[in-house]
């Protein structure tokens, strides 16, 4: 039996216990964990008996491992007889032990209440998909890039698009800067390597020549020390070197592809860029929709359940740099960053991702939208077949299709969203 306080908007307090006689197992459960740790003068470790142990050192010496035992169980039994919907780690106090068994206070964060606008009829941008021949020429000449010969210059000054050698050197204050030097770098001019404006100051300047130049590090560069700040860089120009492009020819297209000809390559960019921007304008659509999905709907969502987002996305980060042999805590030196300054910054997007994942759940409640065991059984289907699983094996995860579940629900409710809303 459980009862349910609200302590304020969105929090609740749960109280909850767990009878005697499922008490005493957890106890049996901690006397096996611990008996060998105790001595008991005439009992080799291990040996003595619970009452004994529990007579010299008192019943408590279980209590720990005795609570961790039944507690999951009891919090999560008490959370579904209230139906509540828990979106944070609970606040767990045992406010007694005896003879009774073991009672539980849990105070907890709940899935707000979404109070769900006019979301059919929403409006979007139709966007044109068809490539550009701007757009075609640009991919053409990345070909001949990939192709590009480098050649040094020796009768002219920067230009934008070559590749200047410089040594250079920041200052802040007057006072030069950690990781603002270098020697022999090669930049190219154009590419926004460098902050700022920095490579549209070198233009026009003659190899030999020391250049002054002043930028001004951006809000968001990554490490605190710099950002906003304006800084000043001696650079030296010690070379420049230009790609010579190869001229584009039908023979040129038959060496670097398997097209026959310009004209049917320009074809076949053509066509890979149609099937990209079809699929990039789906993304940005429904971002769109999503948006303004959220904006008609009205929901206090707990801060708790933002940071909670915030932390899954940097353990997916995490486990992504991990994958390149980097470890978190080496990432955020490099970069200049602490925990706190990292979680900061995911915190917009994380609030976005939340209230998007709430407005949809409360359209598919709206729509009395399910999702099937064989909605379930086709995502499954689809992992077996990228990783060489068995389709039940994946199917008997609990975790797998809980989250495919939700997933599917919030497509679906996407759908209903996206079939209704009209053109702006």
């Amino acid at each position: 039996m459980s009862t349910v306080e609200n302590i304020e908007k969105n929090k609740v307090k749960i109280s909850f216990s767990v009878d005697a006689e499922t008490f005493e197992k957890g106890m049996d459960y901690s006397y096996n964990k611990n008996k060998g740790s105790v001595s008991i003068q005439g009992f080799r470790k291990g040996k003595a008996p619970r009452k004994l142990i529990e007579a010299q050192y008192g019943k408590a010496i279980f209590y720990d491992d005795a609570v961790n035992f039944v507690l999951p169980e009891a919090y999560e039994n008490a959370l579904k007889e209230n139906d509540i919907e828990a979106v944070s780690k609970p606040e767990i106090d045992v406010t007694s032990i005896d003879e009774n068994g073991v009672a539980f206070t849990a105070e907890v964060w709940v899935k707000p209440e979404v109070k769900l606008g006019e979301y059919k009829g929403l409006t979007f941008t139709k966007k044109d998909p068809n490539p550009t021949d701007e757009d075609i020429d640009a991919e053409l000449k990345k070909e001949q890039e990939k192709a590009a010969r480098i050649v040094d210059v020796t009768d002219r000054a920067v230009q934008e698009g070559d590749i200047a050698n410089i040594d250079f050197k920041g200052y802040i204050d007057d006072e030069a800067f950690e990781g603002g030097e270098g020697k022999d770098f090669d930049l190219e001019i154009g590419s926004h390597t460098f902050i700022d404006n920095f490579e549209d100051q070198l233009i026009g300047a003659e190899i030999g020549q020391d250049v002054v130049v002043n930028v001004t590090f951006p809000e968001n560069y990554g490490k605190a020390e710099l950002e906003n700040k304006p800084a000043k860089f001696e650079v030296k120009v010690n070379g420049i070197k230009h790609k010579e492009l190869p001229e584009l020819t039908d023979e040129f297209i038959q060496d670097t592809t398997e097209c026959e000809n310009i004209k049917d390559y320009r074809n076949e960019i053509c066509g890979n860029l149609l099937a990209e921007n079809i699929k990039r304008i789906k993304a940005e659509k429904e971002e769109e929709l999503i948006n303004k999905l959220v904006d008609v709907c009205e929901m206090d969502v707990p801060q708790a359940m933002i940071d909670s987002d915030v932390e899954m996305k940097i353990q997916e980060y995490a486990y992504q740099l991990q994958q390149q042999g980097i470890g978190l805590d080496m990432y955020l030196q490099y970069m200049g960053q602490t925990m706190d300054s990292m979680k900061e910054a995911y915190k917009p997007m994380s609030e976005k991702h939340v209230k998007a994942r709430l407005a949809l759940e409360a359209v598919a409640k709206a729509e009395n939208i399910e999702v099937t065991e064989e909605d379930i059984k086709g995502e499954a289907e689809k992992v077996a077949n990228a990783y060489g699983m068995e389709v039940e094996q994946i199917m008997k995860s609990e975790d797998f299709t809980n989250t495919v579940k939700a997933d599917i629900l919030r497509q679906k409710a996407l759908t209903v969203v996206e079939e209704a809303a009209v053109e702006a």
